[in-house]
């Protein structure tokens, strides 16, 4: 009998296995490519690992769809893509980046959770005098605008009774803020992950960090009429992810040394950053609550113009039941 169902069940998943991946009549039958985006950085390990080992592309073979990957680290130059019709996935941005561009009226859709990384993101001094965030006023401090990084300095700012108008902020991703950082052109820097962590080996020092703060939540994105054409493609990619997620916990001291060659650190390095990160594939309804409070932090703080609902542009699959 019991070999019976082993047979049962080896021909079910032959049949499965067989059928294609869109159903024949579905907008996904004439999908010919997907453009998504490779963010590594801070330490994105699902997205290194995912590409790393080709899942996406084996996931995408049977349909004969062609996965173009685009490496950008900025959530803001994301939304941009996505805004262009130029990007369909935008495999991590983070909520703050989400939030401006639904506050400028982009159609995107969060589509999947990604991590919740507060101890990733830092504010960085080599100066060893500036050990506080009142000794950033006056200062020119060199980040990513639109990012969870300018709202943790805003935030950061906010707690001490300051604005941003006490600091010269200077538009820059973060390895060019990093590099302005090493080079004395800046005095302090808003840095992530193995940046911080190369920074501080370098003699720098963490003035505070995004814990306690602000709950940077990283999300996984998509054009909002991608989805409505081709949601098969946008389930696809987002198991994917989800599975590349399973390998890791699976196979950690491999996926470790994978992310920390791409990272170009120790697999000690990578092991901390592992750590600091709580890696998740769907929202709770308490990230909910964190993005409307974040919503009206960065109205009242001049980074948006109005008040949105974040509900309005989460797909219901993104959050946990």
């Amino acid at each position: 009998m019991k070999r019976i169902v082993r047979i049962a069940a080896v021909a079910s998943l032959a049949i499965l296995a067989a059928l294609p991946l869109f159903p024949e009549g579905t907008p996904e039958r004439t999908l010919k490519e997907i453009n998504v985006s490779y963010v590594r950085s801070p330490f994105n390990l699902p997205q290194i690992v995912m590409r790393k080992q080709g899942m996406l592309e084996k996931a995408f073979s049977k349909a004969g769809v062609k996965v173009n990957y685009y490496d950008i680290d900025s959530g803001t130059e994301q939304a941009q893509a996505l805004a262009a019709n130029s990007l369909d996935i935008a495999g991590v941005m983070g909520d703050t980046s989400v939030l401006l561009a639904a506050g400028a009226g982009n159609d995107i859709r969060i589509v999947g959770g990604f991590s919740r990384p507060a101890n990733m993101f830092s504010i960085v001094a080599m100066d060893g005098t500036m050990t506080t965030v009142e000794s950033l006023k006056g200062k020119k401090v060199a980040g990513p605008k639109g990012t969870v990084l300018h709202q943790l300095l805003a935030a950061a700012l906010t707690a001490k009774g300051m604005t941003m108008d006490d600091v010269e902020f200077i538009q820059m991703d973060i390895p060019k803020s990093r590099a302005a950082l090493l080079a004395g052109k800046v005095d302090a820097a808003l840095l992530a992950g193995s940046a911080t962590i190369k920074t501080v080996e370098a003699g720098g020092h963490i003035v505070v960090t995004a814990k306690g703060l602000i709950s940077p939540t990283l999300v996984t994105v998509a054009r909002g009429s991608f989805l409505r054409d081709h949601p098969g493609a946008v389930e696809t990619y987002v198991r994917t992810n989800a599975e590349a997620l399973d390998w890791i916990r699976a196979n950690l001291d491999e996926a470790l040394a994978i992310g920390a060659e791409e990272q170009g650190i120790s697999v000690a390095d990578a092991r901390k950053l592992w750590d600091w990160i709580e890696f998740v594939t769907k929202l709770t309804e308490g990230d909910l609550k964190t993005m409307a409070d974040d919503v009206g932090f960065m109205v009242d703080n001049g980074m948006m113009q109005k008040r949105l609902d974040p509900r309005d542009f989460v797909a219901g699959s993104a959050l946990a039941k």
